[in-house]
């Protein structure tokens, strides 16, 4: 099956679950439609809660995306990517910049699972800019930077890779249309920028091929949940 291209209809939005506990992780969650979005888990809530929360999330329904951004040595980072699987999860990520063994080593990994989590990679995170890039010590602009990493990211076998809205289309022309896509630091018109730099509005960032829309805050901070979910698609169908 081909993940490339997603109709505007489909679950495109993944809510970022950004929270300390599992009650306010759950409360969110409640209010929450799994026809119509995908949920993500990322490190803190992972660490207060651990397995059985995402377990719980999986049984209410959701598919999760698993956003533990692995970074270790290749049997260490494969070793974790399958048992993330065990788990159910629908998307797994691991950092680009991990090197092509550490890549390569997930993906042979996964290849042994019926049902095998899409596997992901970050390329440069949508927080840093231009100075933090520098200041890491990497030479040359972000764009390129990003392209480089998506490029080793589709040699290695990764389903797509987690960048900003500004290098999706240069990402799909250089690793094609099938290649996943998926964008965090999405900001609908009319909200705040918060910690992230690299931001675009959800219509934007599909006209730009986008294919997984990751929104935390936007949805997360707003009264009714599901409903500023609806506003993106009904802004999606407007802008498309």
């Amino acid at each position: 099956m081909s993940w490339g291209v997603v109709e505007i209809n489909c679950k495109r939005v993944i809510v970022a679950l950004d929270y300390a506990s599992e009650k306010e992780g759950w409360h969110i969650v409640e209010r929450l439609d799994p026809a119509r979005c995908r949920l993500k888990i990322g490190k803190e809530l992972f660490t207060h809660t651990g397995p059985k929360f995402v377990c719980r999330v999986i049984d209410a329904g959701f598919d999760v995306f698993f956003d533990l951004k692995y970074h270790d040595i290749p049997n260490t980072v494969a070793g974790a990517c399958s048992a993330a699987a065990d788990l159910g999860c629908w998307m797994v990520n691991i950092h680009a910049s991990g090197g092509r063994a550490m890549m390569e080593a997930a993906v042979e990994r996964l290849a042994h699972h019926r049902a095998r989590p899409l596997l992901t990679a970050v390329t440069v995170l949508t927080s840093m800019g231009e100075t933090a890039i520098a200041e890491v010590g990497y030479v040359g602009d972000t764009h390129d930077l990003v392209l480089k990493l998506a490029a080793l990211s589709h040699e290695c076998g990764m389903d797509g890779v987690v960048c900003s809205a500004h290098e999706v289309k240069a990402i799909k022309e250089l690793c094609g249309k099938d290649f996943l896509a998926v964008v965090p630091g999405l900001r609908p018109d009319n909200t705040r920028t918060d910690d992230q730099h690299r931001i675009a509005t959800p219509s934007a960032a599909v006209e730009a091929g986008a294919d997984f829309l990751v929104i935390g805050r936007p949805i997360t901070r707003n009264a009714d949940p599901a409903a500023a979910i609806e506003a993106i698609y009904c802004e999606l169908s407007d802008s498309l």
